[in-house]
């Protein structure tokens, strides 16, 4: 199974919408549309904890959803910069938190079915207040307006559910990377 030709359909800043013709295992030509990212070199998602086990997650509006999601910080490579910092900047753009302890978790695909989209996840430990130097060299995105929510460990799941049941979008990674990330908080 290979590709065998690749065909830019539509190009954005971040995004790029490819038509993909493949050979399969029987040797047919199949069609697949696909999106890639575009000037970027990573996504970064960062599991923040503070020292009393207590999760952080940000609940922010997505246009593409018209509504709500919680979710962990997260962001693109577009600085020339390395994923842990990235991780670092968009904790403390996004939380106003910050860590020196930060560990890389995973990384892979986010929908393969869909996207070149490769994720690093990271866990932050111990976050604790960003000192206002650093809020001042990493302010929020203007265009992102985040509510920073901090739950315990014990509760994540029963106030997720209210998250839920209140209207919100649940970023489906999120129950994943709670496992994953209790390894690490113990």
């Amino acid at each position: 199974m290979k590709i065998v030709k690749k065909e830019i359909a539509w190009q954005g800043k971040y995004l790029r919408v490819v038509l993909l013709s493949y050979e399969d295992n029987h040797g047919r030509i199949r069609k697949w549309e696909a999106v890639e990212r575009v000037n970027c070199k990573g996504i970064v998602v960062v599991i923040p904890v503070t020292e009393n086990n207590e999760i952080i997650f940000i609940r922010q509006f997505r246009p593409v959803l018209g509504g709500f999601v919680v979710e962990f910080p997260a962001g693109l490579n577009d600085r020339k910069e390395s994923l842990i910092e990235v991780a670092k900047r968009e904790l403390i753009e996004e939380t106003g938190l910050f860590s020196d302890e930060i560990v890389f978790l995973a990384e892979g695909p986010v929908s393969s079915g869909l996207s070149t989209e490769i994720l690093t996840v990271f866990i932050a430990k111990n976050v604790k207040e960003a000192p206002e130097k650093l809020k001042k060299s990493y302010p929020p995105d203007e265009s992102e307006n985040i509510e920073v929510l901090k739950i315990p460990l014990d509760e994540a799941l029963e106030k997720l559910k209210e998250l839920r049941e209140q209207g919100n979008y649940l970023d489906l990674k999120i129950f994943g990377f709670l496992e994953l990330a209790k390894k690490f908080i113990n």
